[in-house]
């Protein structure tokens, strides 16, 4: 491992550069980080022939859950009203991926890590646009160890499904065909329930729609340009596709409407809004 806790300046902390937005994004986004054991169990299921990769899987889960510990406990020092540990018993109480099955939910091992290169490529650029986003220097410094990380871990995974490419030979249509399946998958109930997990009153009935407005509006007018640029390209590498020339141009331009459109939501409209519990 690269950085631990102990390597965060945190006495750097400056509560005068907090946004409120950027806060409540931070506290969700930590929610999904510290969840990594759920898909740790799930990956070394599906690769049990591959102890090599199963060791892989351990350590990048020990990153995750560092990552979100990094975010939770920069989250309590903005906001000393904020319980990192119990927010996450919120989120993981509410909120389970599937671990049943006896095979991967892509139809392959190379799929699987298709997804998961998606995943990190995700992961990656948001963490740059949230740098990037920030001028709180405690909160800059975490994300830029964190995206560091989760190029790593793109890279991992790439590199693992190349060889496992090698030996199931699945066309690059099929390859696409999983990753836009995985990216339409960040509409789920996942980073839905980790907003409403982290900045919900504890009265509030979870409303996936409303939920994933409140979260996409605000996570979605970090980007910039050149972050889309970077992600677009790696999703279209990891589908063994040319990001270069025309199709990587026009990939990154329709993905940054799609962002455009979604930042573009008024917050009003997204804001989450308790809702007694039925007697």
């Amino acid at each position: 491992m690269g950085w631990t806790l102990e390597d965060i300046a945190w006495d750097r902390f400056d509560a005068t550069r907090v946004d409120p937005d950027i806060l409540a994004v931070v506290k969700a986004a930590a929610m999904v980080e510290r969840n990594a054991a759920d898909y740790t169990r799930y990956l070394r299921a599906i690769f049990q022939d591959d102890p090599q990769f199963q060791a892989e899987t351990d350590r990048w889960q020990i990153e995750e859950e560092q990552h979100g510990d990094a975010l939770g406990t920069w989250a309590e020092l903005a906001d000393s009203g904020f319980n990192y540990q119990a927010a996450c018993r919120r989120f993981t109480d509410g909120y389970k991926i599937p671990l049943d099955g006896d095979g991967s939910v892509r139809g392959s091992l190379t799929g699987e890590l298709i997804a998961r290169c998606i995943v990190e490529t995700g992961t990656s650029s948001f963490y740059s646009a949230l740098r990037d986003a920030t001028t709180e220097p405690v909160l800059r410094d975490i994300c830029h160890r964190i995206a560091g990380d989760e190029f790593r871990h793109f890279k991992l995974f790439y590199a693992t499904m190349q060889a496992y490419l090698k030996r199931e030979n699945i066309p690059a249509w099929k390859r696409l065909l999983v990753a836009v399946s995985r990216i339409r998958e960040s509409e789920d109930d996942e980073l839905a329930y980790a907003w409403f997990a982290a900045n919900a009153p504890a009265d509030a009935v979870y409303n996936r729609s409303s939920a994933t407005a409140a979260y996409g509006t605000r996570a979605y007018r970090l980007y910039q340009p050149t972050h889309v640029t970077r992600a677009t390209h790696m999703v279209l590498k990891a589908c063994g596709l040319n990001p270069q020339g025309l199709l990587g141009t026009v990939a990154s331009r329709i993905m940054w409407r799609y962002i455009a459109s979604r930042a573009r939501i008024p917050l009003a409209e997204t804001m989450p809004q308790p809702i007694p519990r039925a007697a």
